[in-house]
């Protein structure tokens, strides 16, 4: 691995942030909050700068968290300012740099940072043209842009560097700054190889877990055998013989050794002798799904209500009832959170793998008691995570250890620190029921949810909640209440969350949250409807999708046209031999508001076994304009095989006082012969704004393949995962 060294001096430079184009030195100007230049969203100044030698630089507050959006910001600026994408480098999530967009979640990358970025090129494109019109002579409209020179028709020429080049960008952003149109781009909407990949390929990127300070130590924190367990004795001496071992940390829960080496802080932080008190506060985990029924409800909230869907069901001439659910998951990344913290005149540096830097400033602020504008936290790329994993939490341990030590302090979680104490997704339960007509048409349809209370909001760091230092106390497991409304049009609809008052674990949002869980109990159960009526589902569907909308018949149309779709009710109805096959379909619009996406799966299942494989998943997509087809075609497939993995193996095991699938053998993903293979048809749409690809294509993956199964077996899973032991159960009992 390449270690990065910085120098003391250049802690406050670390990223890149000697912005050269405004002028400003090294030091803070007294603003709110920690900033060598503007970073207010609405300021030009806060997204671009342009350099004396015509580079340009974007700063954005969106990260790369693996997904190719740094690639996808580069292509946006290249398109509206006329510059070569290699003329362009970016700075992602540095707070004293970058503007505070929001955290990286909810595929907003693009549909928010991009087009907030856009309307701050265009802007300057405009401005950058009237500067050239004033020096050249000539009429704005007349010029043109090639490679960052602005070009008159008589082609006298002015660069970027030559009309502002060193100064700042000092601008309004003007949301309504014409771009360009889709017939002029020659950036936007064509594939552009992902600027960071042949670093990664060759092992010459740099991440968090490569840097190095001077005088660096390195920190291990040590965890309670038990979730809720204090240390009540530590034994610093039982580590002294260690070389290297600098100090045991003690506060709380929160134990944490530091050393000179890191192999010194692993052995010490094995080996440290800790008297824990006892707690087994955790729920029976055979009897969770009961234990979710009991939890105390804080809220009852109504997602979706039309007609009375009680009455409509309680009348019709059928009724189906089912409960689906999906366990607890862990975010597994593959590689340990790492970060690195330095305090240096009252002031805390933090690298981090952060989402949600602006966020994470604050929260240290919280815990440490220190003003915000003292802290920095700054994003260097980790292990990739599609919701809050561990990199914050690592975050937070590496601060508090160096506020100890004195000196800087590298944390780098082990195995079992990434899969024992990173936020989970919680528990989510769905109770369904539908009354049908004669002919099999819905007549009303009621959801319940079991889900905790909460949103998005910044997930409490464990060290600070071990320690017994302030923090916000609240749970966020994510906007979990997304997608339990139908996209459907039936006549008399009741979509109920209970907000649950806790949950298990400290949750967060993992990839599609909500949205998956609900999606796959929808569509599982619109299937079993369609079952019932003896209707081929792809055409039940379409009888039931609003006719104000044509994008969302046309991904579901373009989808079964993609899988060749063969019309018939499922399930089939030769389902002889040892071997069976069949497929799926599943359907869903984002939130209800953006990214229509449709899917089929194909199975084959062995019945004496139990034992299947998904052999190939189609997907169609359209998520508006299409900024980089290859980064978003990359999403989906990505979006596909992560979700299969969580539908076919992935379910956090644990005890009463912890969690025990502490590794990748007892807590499986999926393998690389297990991946199907996998076609996508995108639909791009350039005169429409951009949505996200990050999380949508996930929705459809558990429904699509439990809808299969039952087509290939007549067997209906409604518990994740999808294991062979399930469906061999599942087998024997039908």
């Amino acid at each position: 691995m390449n270690a990065i060294t910085l120098h003391r001096r250049a802690l406050l430079r670390a990223g890149g942030a000697v912005v050269v184009a405004f002028g400003l030195g090294l030091r803070p100007r007294g603003a709110a909050a920690w900033t060598e230049k503007p970073v207010a969203t609405d300021q030009v100044a806060a997204f671009l700068a342009i350099g004396a030698d015509g580079e340009v630089t974007v700063y954005v507050g969106k990260v790369d968290l693996g997904t190719g959006v740094r690639t996808g910001f580069m292509q946006i600026v290249a398109e509206e300012l006329d510059v070569p994408l290699a003329r362009i480098r970016v700075i992602e999530g540095d707070t004293a740099l970058t503007p505070d967009q929001g955290p990286t979640y909810g595929s907003l990358s693009i549909q928010n940072g991009g087009v907030q970025l856009r309307a701050a090129a265009a802007t300057a494109r405009r401005a950058l043209l009237r500067l050239a019109a004033e020096r050249l002579g000539a009429d704005a409209a007349a010029l043109r842009v090639e490679e960052g020179v602005v070009i008159a028709p008589d082609g006298r020429r002015a660069s970027y560097a030559d009309l502002v080049g060193g100064r700042a960008l000092d601008l309004a952003v003007d949301a309504n700054a014409p771009i360009k149109p889709p017939e002029a781009r020659r950036v936007v909407g064509r594939a552009v190889p992902r600027v960071d990949i042949p670093d990664k390929v060759f092992g010459r990127f740099a991440y968090v877990h490569d840097l190095r300070l001077p005088g660096m130590l390195h920190g291990r924190p040590v965890r309670p055998p038990a979730l809720g367990a204090t240390a009540e004795a530590v034994e610093p001496d039982s580590v002294r013989h260690i070389p290297g071992v600098r100090q045991v940390v003690h506060r709380g829960g929160f134990v944490g050794v530091v050393a000179e080496t890191e192999w010194a802080a692993i052995r010490a932080a094995r080996e440290l002798r800790v008297r824990w008190s006892d707690w087994a506060g955790l729920p029976d985990q055979a009897k969770l799904w009961e234990h979710v029924r009991a939890t105390p409800v804080a809220q009852v909230q109504v997602t979706s209500e039309r007609g009375d869907a009680a009455a409509a069901i309680g009348g019709a001439p059928r009724r189906l009832a089912a409960s689906y659910d999906f366990p607890i998951h862990t975010h597994g990344s593959m590689g340990p959170s790492c970060a690195v913290a330095a305090f240096e005149g009252g002031r805390l540096t933090v690298w981090s793998a952060s989402q949600a830097t602006h966020n994470l400033r604050k929260q240290l602020a919280l815990m440490l008691g220190m003003p915000a504008e003292a802290i920095r936290c700054i994003y260097m790329e980790g292990a990739g995570c599609y919701g809050r994993n561990g990199h914050e939490d690592a975050a937070a341990d590496a601060a508090l250890l160096a506020r100890e030590a004195g000196r800087p302090v590298r944390v780098q979680w082990m195995r079992a620190d990434e899969h024992g104490w990173d936020p989970k997704g919680p528990p989510h339960l769905v109770d369904l029921r539908a009354g049908l007509d004669a002919r099999g048409d819905i007549l009303g349809w009621e959801s319940e949810a079991f889900i905790p209370k909460g949103a998005g909001g910044n997930v409490d760091l464990v060290a600070a909640e071990l320690a017994g230092l302030p923090r916000e106390g609240q749970i966020h497991p994510g906007n979990i209440i997304h997608n339990l409304a139908l996209p459907y049009a039936v006549p008399a609809v009741k979509t109920t969350c209970h907000r649950l008052e806790s949950t298990p674990f400290r949750p967060s949002w993992i990839r599609t949250p909500g949205r998956m869980q609900n999606t796959y109990a929808n569509e599982a159960f619109l299937d079993e409807c369609a079952a019932e009526a003896g209707a081929d589902p792809v055409e039940y569907r379409l009888r039931l999708l609003p006719r104000d909308d044509p994008r969302r018949r046309e991904v579901l149309e373009r989808a079964a046209r993609l899988a060749g779709w063969e019309t018939r009710p499922s399930p089939r109805p030769d389902r002889e031999g040892e071997v069976l096959r069949g497929r799926g379909v599943s359907y869903c619009k984002y939130e209800l508001v953006r990214t229509y996406v449709a899917g089929v799966a194909e199975v084959e299942v062995n019945r004496r076994t139990g034992a299947f494989r998904v052999t190939r998943f189609f997907c169609a997509h359209d998520c508006g304009q299409i900024v980089n087809p290859d980064g978003v075609k990359a999403q989906v497939e990505g979006n596909i095989i992560h979700t299969l993995s969580r539908t076919l193996h992935e379910e956090l095991s644990f005890d009463r006082r912890a969690v025990t699938s502490l590794d990748w053998a007892s807590y499986r993903s999926i393998s690389f012969a297990e991946v199907p293979e996998i076609v996508i048809e995108l639909i791009d749409r350039p005169t429409e704004r951009p949505w996200g690809a990050g999380e949508p294509a996930a929705a459809i993956v558990p429904s699509a393949v439990s809808n299969a199964i039952f087509d290939a077996t007549g067997v209906r899973l409604r518990s994740v995962p999808f294991t062979a032991a399930r469906l061999r159960a599942a087998l024997q009992g039908a």
